[in-house]
Parts: C-alpha cells; structure tokens; sequence
C-alpha cells in the first residue's frame, strides 16, 4: 500500500462519473484534488494552489484535448504545465508514444488499476517537487550572480574557462594577490565551495538561461 500522498492533483475529464471517482480515490490518500470539465476551465484556474501538483489528463475533451494541450505547452515556454499524467479509453502504442513524446510522466488506458494510477501520480508530484527546488536554487543563484562587481563578474568567467590565477593577472592586468582576493569573494558570493561546484553552478545557470547570463549587477571596482 502506498504510504499517504500530499499534493494537489488537477482532474481534467469530461466525463461527470470519472471525475467523481477520482476526486474520492485521490482524497482518500490525503490528495487536495480540483476537477474540470475540460482544458478551459483548468487554464482559467487559480494558480495558487499549494505544491506540489500534477495533472491527470484525459486525451479525449471537448475543445482543446490533453495531448493537444501538452503539445502546446511544450511550444510555449512560458505556459509550463504541472507534471501530466494522461488517461484515455482509446489508447493504443502510437499514441502512448506521442503522449511521451509531448511530455507526459505516463499514459494509462481506461479501465486502469488505482494502484498503478496512485503510483503514477506519487511520482509525478517528486518530480514537481524537484522542479521547484531546482528553480529556488537557481532564482538564488542568479541573485548571487547579480551581486557581484563588475570586476568580480570578469574575475568569474576567466576561473570557469579554466584560467589560472597567474593567466587571469595578466589578462585584467591585476597583481595575482588582488586575483586571489577576487577569487576568494567570488566563491563566497556564490555560496561554492569549490572549483567543480562554480562550474556546475554556471552550466546550470547557463542551460537556464542561454540568452545570457553575463549581466553585471554589481558596481565596477
């Protein structure tokens, strides 16, 4: 038996029976759950809701349908979806596969066991709960980033490139004690205890935002 769940599923089925059962199933096992007739009225829902979340999509709706609706959010950077869960009467291997394809955490097809379906949901809301520690820690990150000087900034992206503090003197035409200085509050700004940690904490950044992530925010020395 699967130990009790917290989290808000989002229910999206036209079907009045379905919907039903699943909100009992889901509150049953401590789940908050919000049901919806079709993908307008989950759009138009209060985005307030508590994390973690996920969604439990049916393929088949009046209007826009649940892989229609994963398709477009994939396009849409902006619009990112909870981690989706799609359930159809209709399903086959191609569409499972196009299901996958269009982001979903897994496909189930009607009748489907309530363990399997519990299970799905279990590991959708990990992995909501995983995003959004990743984004804390980047939003903190970028903070730091942003509370560097302009000389640290430069100081920065030598280090990462795999200069040495004698090569970045010469390039910034600086004394290799003021170097190290640079180095040791860099590190400390941005919370890294070591060179390998800088690194990933800058791909990190830089996978996150590939538009750029060189933007001085702090006072030039």
């Amino acid at each position: 038996m699967l130990h009790p769940l917290t989290g808000t599923v989002h229910v999206v089925d036209d079907d009045t029976a379905v919907r039903t059962a699943l909100d009992s199933l889901l509150r049953s096992v401590g789940l908050q759950v919000r049901t919806y007739a079709d993908v307008e009225s989950f759009l138009a829902r209060d985005t307030s809701t508590p994390l973690p979340q996920c969604l439990v999509l049916d393929v088949r709706l009046p209007g826009l349908g649940g892989l229609d609706l994963l398709r477009a959010s994939a396009r849409t950077a902006h619009a990112e979806l909870p981690p989706a869960i799609l359930i159809t009467g209709h399903g086959d291997i191609p569409m499972s596969v196009q299901a996958m394809k269009a982001g979903a955490t897994e496909f189930l097809s009607k009748p489907f066991k309530e363990a399997d379906l519990l299970r799905a949901i279990e590991e959708a809301l990990r992995q909501d709960t995983q995003r959004h520690a990743q984004r804390q820690e980047l939003s903190e990150w970028r903070q730091r980033y942003a509370s560097l000087t302009r000389r640290e900034h430069e100081v920065l992206h030598l280090i990462v490139a795999g200069r040495l503090n004698k090569q970045i003197a010469g390039d910034l035409g600086l004394s290799e004690v003021t170097v190290k200085l640079h180095r040791a509050q860099v590190m400390r700004k941005m919370g890294q205890a070591t060179l390998a940690d800088l690194v990933r904490c800058m791909t990190r950044l830089g996978d996150a935002e590939r538009t750029g992530i060189v933007h001085p925010g702090g006072e030039s020395v």
